[in-house]
């Protein structure tokens, strides 16, 4: 077998740790699967977070409950709520979070959203 190849699993959320991050602001809380070449997070975001760096990784986010703003360095915004995701690859974008009442996503990255030049 393919050593980059995923068996059939489930995943039990309520069974996995939880990591603190500390942001600009607030706090994140991580729950993390790492598969080779594959990344899957529930992460929560405190009241009041602001990322602390600007990020150039690549993600699809899904907006789980709660609501957040997804920043650009170049100045937009955009705002997501409940059910909403957006999807870039590596390098395209500088991007941080921003939620004033919390929120909760799912975070999926990995080697299939690393920038394609050809």
């Amino acid at each position: 077998m393919n050593n980059q190849n995923i068996s059939f699993q489930t995943i039990d959320w309520t069974k996995v740790l939880k990591t603190e991050h500390k942001g600009e602001t607030g706090v994140a809380y991580w729950q993390t699967k790492q598969f080779q070449g594959l990344r899957l997070r529930i992460v929560e975001y405190s009241k009041g977070y602001i990322a602390d760096h600007w990020c150039e990784k690549g993600h699809i986010v899904h907006c789980l409950e709660g609501d957040f703003t997804s920043e650009l360095i170049n100045g937009k915004k955009f705002n997501l709520t409940k059910g909403m995701s957006y999807v870039v690859s590596d390098e395209l974008s500088s991007h941080r979070s921003v939620t004033k009442n919390g929120v909760k996503l799912l975070i999926i990255d990995g080697d299939f959203l690393k920038l394609k030049t050809e």
